[in-house]
C-alpha cells in the first residue's frame, strides 16, 4: 500500500526532513530511512489525504485486498475488559469495528538493526509536524518492557540531543500533571515508562492510564511492548485506547500476531537484514549438545566432546581473524564463543556442567582418541559445506586449516595460555554477577560467566579454586568489545539476551534452550544480537556487500574475500537442530516474496534506442523567466508581507528560519515586486510559519537543464523486478517463458496446420498456446501479451486494478485501455507504424524507471520528476522521434504543470525543438491521451491531448 504512495510527490512540508543525519558520529543506514519515509507516507495518507478519518484508512486496506475479519469479540468470561473498551468505543453486534484499532504502523524489524534510532528520529519528525501543524497536538509516550532498555534508549537520546538543536526532553510519564502546568526546556517533551506497568489501577509503581488518558490523543511507540493475545491482553487494548485519537507505533523484531503483520508498514527482519548483507551468515550445524539433557544418559566424554567441537571451531575462526588482521589492524571483530544456558543455581545446572568440561580441557583431562574424534567429526560436517540460513551460499571450509589444529592451538587461541593448567577464578566480592576464569598457566583470564548473582553450587566449591579478587572495579561485561578484552567465552543466561551490543559472536551455544515455545523469543534475540558485524571501522555490512556499495577499495577487498567468510558467520550449535532451525525460519514470512525476470526484446538490441538527460542549472527557477511562479491567495500574499516587514532586523528570521542572509534579501525583494514572482493561486497555509518556510524553499529550487540524449542502458528496469506476493509461482513462470516465444511458437503452429493429418493435433495445440496468454490467482486474471515492437517481452497485464499478487505490471485502467487501443490500431491494414523506417515503445513505471521529465510542481513546492506512462522511438530517414504519452482522465487537473514543464525544455515558440545525436535530428513529444477530447475544455492545452493513436503519428510526421 504504501509502494503506492510517491514519496517525491508529498508537499514539501512533509518531504523535506534530513533523514539520514543522527548524531556526529552516526548516519542511518539506507533501510532506517526506509522505515521513516514510509511512516511519513502513512502519517500523511491519513491526517492530510484521508483527514484523520479512520473509516477512511480501513477503507484503504479493503480496496488494497483486506479481506480478514479482525472485529474485537466481547466476551461474558471478560468481564472487566469488556467493561473497558464499551467505555471507549463503539459496540456493534457485540464487537468492536476494527476500524477503531487501525491508526497504528508496525515496524518489524531485526534485533541489531537500529531500532532505537529509528525511535527517536521518528520522536523528533513527529515533535516537528506536531508544531508545524500537519498533524493534530498530541503528547509522545514510549513504552518498553524492562529497565535496562530505558536506560539504552536515554543514552542513544543523549547521543542524538547533543548533536542537535532541538533537542528532545525525556520525562517520567509520572510527572504528566507538573509538565503539563510548567512547559518543558525544549518544546513538547517526551514522556516514557515501563509498558508492564500501564494498567486501569494505581499502585506504587503501577499507574492507571485514565489519569492520563488525555482524551485518547497520545502518540504512542512501543518497543518490544507488544506482547500478549490481542482478544486477552489488557495492556494492549490500553494501548490502543490511549492512541484513540492518536497514532500507535509498534516496533518488534517479532511480530506472530495477524493484525501486528497487517499493519507492518516497514519489514527488515532477520531473513532481510542478512540477505542485504547487514549481518553475519548463519549456520545451524547438525551438532547437538544433547549430552547436557538431563533426562538423557550420556557419558561425560560425550559433554566434553560437544565441548571441544566448539573450542574447535572457535579456534578455526581466530585463525582466520589473525589473517585478517594482518593485512589492517582495525579490521573484523575478536572472534567469540557466547554459551547461553537454561540452568544456573542448582546442583547439576548447565552452567556447573559445562565450566567442568572446560575445566578438563583447560587441564588436558581429556584423551587424545577423543581429541581427533571430535575435529574428525566436525570436518566431516563442515566439509558438507552446510548452506546459510535465508541465503542461497554454502560454507567452504578451508581442509588444510582445520586439520592442522593441534591441542595447543586451543589453548593459545581459547585459554590464552601456551601451557595447560589448574583453572582459577576472579570475583568482585561487592559485586558478584561476574566470574571469570582463567588457568594458573597464563596471564589473562578467557572466560567471563554473567548471572543474576554468584552461582549456589560455585559457593559451595570455592575451596577447591584458586580465587583471586584482584578484580578491577570496571565490570569486564562492559569492556566484552575492547580490543584489550580476553574474554573468548561468554557464558550466560537469558539475563542478557537484550540490552547489549557486540559484533564479536561466531558461535553461540545454546545448552537445553529452544526446546518448548517459551524459548522463543529468546533464541531469536540471542541470534539476532549474534550476527552484527562491523568489517571496518562504522562500516555495518560483510565486506562483498560494502564492496559492491563502493565503500571498500579494490585490493583490499581482493587481499580479504578468501580469509573472512568464517568470521563473517554465525554458527548456531543447539540442544535440539530441529527446534532452532523450525523457530529461526520462522522469521520467514509464509507468503514468501518472490522476484522474476521478463526478457529485453532481442529486437531492440539493433537500433539505437535515446531518452533524454538532465543536469542542475546554474541559477535558481525564480531567476528565470520561463520559470512557473509560486502559487498563494492574494490574502495570504499580503499577510506574508506584513509578517516580514514586521520583523526589520534580519537575525530573527534567520534564526527562526535557518536560512543565508542572501535568501531573506531575496525574499524580500520579490515581495516589493509581487506580481513578477507570484501566481495567485486558491491553495492555503495553516499558519505563517509555515507559509514562510515554503516561500523560503521555493526561493532555492533550482530547475533542471536538458543536458544530452544518450542510448539507454538500464535507465528502464522495472520488468527485472517483478514482484509476485504467493507462494508457487512456477506455473507463471512458465507461462511467462512460453510467451517470451510466441512468434516463434505459433510459426511452428502454422506450419502444424499445413503439414497436420488432421485438425484435432493443430486444435490442442492452439489451445494450448492460447491458454498460456492467461494466468489466473486469487480469481483476478492477468494477461500476458507479446508484442513485438515492445521494449521487453512479454508484457504483464491486468484488467482489474485491484489486483495485489503483482507488482511493476499495467494494471491502471488507462494503461490498460491504451494498449487495447495500439493492439487495435495495428490490426489495420494500412496503420502509420508502417511509413516508419522501425519503431518500438516500452511501459515507464513510476517507482523504479530512470527516464523522466523534470517540472516544478507547486501542489509540493519542488522540483518533481513526471514519468509519462509510455516511451515511443521511431525513426524515418534521418529523422528520430522520442514520443512521451501519459493516459488520464480529462478530469485530471494537474497535468498542466507537467505540461509546462515539457514545453519548457523540449518547445521553442509553441513548436517542438530540434536537436542534433550523431547524424539524427531529434525531435522530443508529449501527449496525453484520454477517451475523448471533445469533452475538453478549448485551452491553450488541447493540443497535447488525443484520443486515437493515429493522431499522434499525423502530428510527429507534419512537424516536420
Amino acid at each position: 500500500m504504501l509502494q503506492q504512495v510517491d514519496w517525491n510527490s508529498l508537499p514539501l512540508e512533509w518531504s523535506s526532513f534530513d533523514l539520514e543525519f543522527f548524531s556526529s558520529g552516526k548516519r542511518l543506514w539506507d533501510y532506517q530511512q526506509s522505515a521513516l519515509k514510509n511512516t511519513i507516507k502513512l502519517l500523511w495518507k491519513y491526517y492530510d489525504d484521508f483527514g484523520g478519518d479512520k473509516s477512511k484508512l480501513f477503507q484503504w486496506y479493503r480496496i488494497n485486498g483486506l479481506q480478514e475479519n479482525f472485529d474485537i469479540k466481547l466476551s461474558k468470561k471478560n468481564g472487566k475488559l469488556s467493561s473497558l473498551l464499551e467505555e471507549h468505543f463503539e459496540i456493534k453486534n457485540g464487537r468492536i469495528p476494527y476500524s477503531n484499532y487501525i491508526n497504528r504502523m508496525g515496524f518489524w524489524m531485526a534485533t541489531g538493526s537500529g531500532k532505537t534510532l529509528v525511535i527517536i528520529k521518528l520522536i523528533y519528525i513527529l515533535k516537528k509536524l506536531i508544531k508545524l501543524e500537519l498533524i493534530p497536538d498530541g503528547d509522545i509516550l514510549f513504552l518498553t518492557p524492562r529497565d535496562d532498555l530505558i536506560n539504552q534508549f536515554k543514552k542513544i537520546l543523549d547521543e542524538f540531543n547533543y548533536s542537535e538543536r532541538e533537542k528532545i526532553e525525556l520525562r517520567d510519564l509520572r510527572e504528566y500533571p507538573e509538565v503539563k502546568r510548567i512547559p518543558g526546556l525544549y518544546g513538547k517533551p517526551i514522556f516514557y515508562y515501563r509498558a508492564d506497568n500501564i494498567s486501569d489501577e494505581q499502585k506504587e509503581k503501577i499507574v492507571d492510564y485514565k489519569n492520563y488518558y488525555n482524551y485518547g490523543k497520545w502518540y504512542v511507540i512501543l518497543d518490544e511492548a507488544h506482547k500478549g493475545d490481542k482478544e486477552d491482553s489488557k495492556r494492549q487494548h490500553i494501548y490502543t485506547i490511549l492512541s484513540k485519537n492518536g497514532f500507535l507505533f509498534n516496533f518488534s523484531a517479532t511480530f506472530t500476531d495477524p493484525q501486528d503483520i497487517i499493519t507492518t508498514g516497514f519489514e527488515f527482519n532477520l531473513s532481510n537484514f542478512i540477505e542485504r548483507g547487514y549481518g553475519k551468515h548463519i549456520c545451524l550445524l547438525e551438532e547437538e549438545v544433547k549430552a547436557f539433557r538431563d533426562e538423557e544418559d550420556f557419558s561425560d566424554e560425550a559433554k566434553q566432546k560437544v565441548v571441544l567441537k566448539s573450542l574447535l571451531l572457535l579456534t578455526y575462526i581466530k585463525k582466520f581473524y589473525e589473517m585478517a588482521k594482518k593485512e589492517d589492524l582495525k579490521l573484523y571483530h575478536n572472534p567469540l564463543l557466547l554459551v547461553l544456558v537454561n540452568s544456573v543455581n542448582e546442583e547439576d545446572a548447565d552452567l556447573k556442567l559445562f565450566l567442568k568440561e572446560i575445566e578438563k580441557i583447560g587441564k588436558r583431562q581429556i584423551k587424545r582418541k577423543l581429541f581427533k574424534k571430535a575435529k574428525k567429526e566436525l570436518f566431516i560436517e563442515l566439509k558438507k559445506s552446510p548452506k546459510f540460513m535465508y541465503e542461497d551460499e554454502n560454507f567452504s571450509l578451508n581442509k588444510n586449516l582445520l586439520k592442522s589444529i593441534k591441542y595447543k592451538d586451543v589453548l593459545k587461541y581459547v585459554f590464552n595460555s601456551e601451557t595447560p593448567g589448574e583453572m582459577e577464578i576472579s570475583y568482585r566480592p561487592s559485586s558478584k554477577k561476574e566470574v571469570l576464569f582463567k588457568l594458573k598457566s597464563a596471564d589473562r583470564h578467557f572466560a567471563l560467566s554473567k548471572t543474576g548473582n554468584l552461582p549456589t553450587w560455585l559457593k559451595n566449591e570455592l575451596d577447591r579454586f584458586n580465587v583471586n579478587h584482584q578484580f578491577e572495579e570496571e565490570s569486564h561485561f562492559e569492556r566484552i568489545n575492547n580490543e584489550d578484552s580476553p574474554v573468548n567465552i561468554l557464558i550466560g543466561s537469558r539475563a542478557f539476551y537484550e540490552g547489549w551490543d557486540s559484533n564479536r559472536p561466531n558461535i553461540i551455544m545454546f545448552i537445553n534452550i529452544g526446546i518448548g515455545e517459551k524459548a522463543k523469543k529468546f533464541v531469536l534475540q540471542s541470534v539476532g544480537r549474534g550476527v552484527r558485524i562491523e568489517p571496518i571501522p562504522n562500516k555495518r555490512k560483510r565486506l562483498l556487500a560494502l564492496y559492491n556499495d563502493k565503500e571498500l577499495e579494490e585490493d583490499l577487498f581482493n587481499s580479504l574475500k578468501d580469509k573472512i567468510q568464517p568470521i563473517e558467520t554465525l554458527f548456531i550449535i543447539g540442544t535440539n537442530k530441529k527446534a532452532l532451525d523450525t523457530v529461526i525460519k520462522e522469521l520467514k514470512r509464509e507468503e514468501t516474496t518472490t522476484e522474476i525476470k521478463l526478457f529485453k526484446n532481442p529486437a531492440t538490441e539493433k537500433h539505437t534506442l535515446l531518452i533524454p538527460t538532465y543536469k542542475t542549472a546554474n541559477y535558481s527557477l525564480w531567476q528565470e523567466n520561463r520559470g512557473a511562479k509560486f502559487e498563494i491567495t492574494q490574502q495570504q500574499l499580503e499577510l506574508l508581507k506584513y509578517y516580514v516587514d514586521y520583523f526589520e532586523d534580519d537575525k530573527v528570521l534567520l534564526f527562526t528560519y535557518e536560512v543565508e542572509p542572501k535568501i531573506l534579501k531575496i525574499l524580500r525583494k520579490t515581495l516589493n515586486e509581487p506580481r513578477k514572482y507570484y501566481n495567485e493561486g486558491e491553495r492555503e497555509f495553516k499558519n505563517v510559519e509555515l507559509l514562510t518556510r515554503q516561500v523560503l524553499s521555493y526561493l532555492k529550487v533550482v530547475p533542471e537543464e536538458l543536458d544530452k540524449f544518450k542510448e539507454l542502458e538500464d535507465e528502464i528496469k522495472h520488468f527485472e523486478h517483478i514482484k509476485i506476493y504467493f507462494k508457487d509461482a512456477k506455473e507463471l513462470v512458465k507461462k511467462i517463458n512460453i510467451m517470451k516465444d510466441y512468434p516463434q511458437k505459433n510459426k511452428e503452429l502454422d506450419d502444424l496446420f499445413k503439414i497436420a493429418k488432421n485438425r484435432s493435433e493443430y486444435d490442442k495445440k492452439h489451445k494450448e498456446l492460447e491458454e498460456y496468454k492467461i494466468f489466473e490467482h486469487k480469481g483476478i486474471k492477468l494477461i500476458i501479451k507479446h508484442i513485438a515492437q515492445h521494449y521487453y517481452v512479454p508484457l504483464l497485464m491486468s484488467e482489474e486494478e485491484k489486483i495485489d499478487y503483482l507488482s511493476h505490471i499495467i494494471k491502471t485502467k488507462s494503461e490498460a485501455g491504451f494498449i487495447k487501443k495500439l493492439e487495435e490500431y495495428l490490426q489495420e491494414p494500412n496503420n502509420k507504424f508502417s511509413n516508419f523506417d522501425w519503431w518500438f515503445f516500452s511501459k515507464l513505471d513510476e517507482t523504479l524507471d530512470e527516464v523522466y521529465i523534470p517540472y516544478y510542481d507547486p501542489e509540493i513546492n519542488r522540483l518533481s520528476k513526471f514519468k509519462p506512462d509510455f516511451i515511443f522511438w521511431l525513426k524515418k530517414n534521418d529523422k528520430y522521434y522520442i514520443v512521451f504519452i501519459d493516459p488520464k482522465s480529462i478530469k485530471f487537473t494537474s497535468y498542466e504543470h507537467k505540461v509546462n514543464g515539457y514545453k519548457r525544455l523540449f518547445e521553442e515558440n509553441d513548436k517542438p525543438k530540434d536537436f542534433m545525436f550523431n547524424t539524427f535530428k531529434v525531435n522530443v513529444f508529449l501527449f496525453l491521451n484520454t477517451d475523448d477530447v471533445n469533452k475538453l475544455s478549448d485551452n491553450s492545452y488541447k493540443k497535447y491531448w488525443l484520443d486515437n493513436i493515429e493522431t499522434f503519428l499525423e502530428v510527429i510526421t507534419e512537424s516536420n
